[in-house]
């Protein structure tokens, strides 16, 4: 029986475009690096070459460690720039990271959804790509309503070691929540990210609005909809008790 729900963020409770997100982002971010005294495009360069490096982990180490050893190599900073660009950092994902809110389309669904479900009995995971720091999520949420504390588990790349699309991202979040897959949904807007979760056991449902399905993959299979109809679709699963 279901008692769990995985809930991507960008695209699907954060409802906005990918490239619309990442152009807003990294506008700001180069901003900061370059107050900071670094250059602005080779530090770009330095944070592609890191999240590269954390969408191929292989669960030897953190994606945090992955992270910043591919942009201490790319811009070959020494170790005290290298502290400096980490605390520039952190207080980005606090402070002007949230310009990057003006890109997200509003909506009240997350907000009502999440605490709806949690009081039907079940558990709440935000399954979001690890490729930010915990700061970098707690603030996205906070533009939908939400908190870490409406979760058991947050991914963020201090705490995770692998990323979508490798089966181990969610091996390893099924084994910190202590759940089998078929005791999960994951809900997605990315058909490879978050729809091959199925392929572990897990049932699925996609978002539609801000799709992403590179591949041009069938999706007519999946339960699908808008957050609006996401909302009536989980709301209608039995209340239980944890």
């Amino acid at each position: 029986m279901i008692d769990t729900i995985l809930f991507d963020l960008d695209g699907t409770l954060l409802r906005c475009s990918q490239a619309a997100f990442v152009d807003a982002y990294f506008k700001e971010i180069r901003k900061a690096f370059e107050k900071l005294g670094m250059d602005g495009a080779l530090s770009m360069k330095a944070i592609w070459a890191g999240t590269k490096a954390m969408l191929t982990n292989d669960g030897s180490a953190l994606n945090k460690e992955r992270f910043w050893k591919a942009f201490a190599e790319v811009t070959r900073i020494d170790e005290n720039m290298l502290q400096r660009a980490k605390e520039m950092s952190d207080d980005f994902y606090v402070n002007e990271f949230n310009r990057v809110k003006s890109v997200a389309e509003p909506s009240d669904v997350p907000a009502r959804l999440i605490p709806a479900m949690i009081a039907k009995g079940y558990a709440m995971v935000l399954a979001t790509n690890p490729l930010f720091p915990p700061a970098g999520i707690t603030t996205r949420l906070g533009w939908i309503g939400l908190s870490p504390q409406d979760f058991i588990l947050v991914t963020h790349y201090e705490n995770s070691s692998f990323c979508k699309p490798n089966p181990g991202y969610y091996q390893e979040i099924f084994a910190k929540i202590n759940k089998q897959p078929e005791q999960c949904i994951m809900v997605g807007n990315n058909v490879s990210e978050d729809m091959c979760a199925e392929a572990l056991g897990t049932k699925a449902f996609l978002v539609t609005g801000y799709v992403e399905n590179e591949s041009g993959a069938d999706t007519s299979a999946f339960p699908q909809g808008a957050l609006a109809d996401l909302e009536r679709y989980l709301l209608s699963f039995p209340d239980i008790s944890i």
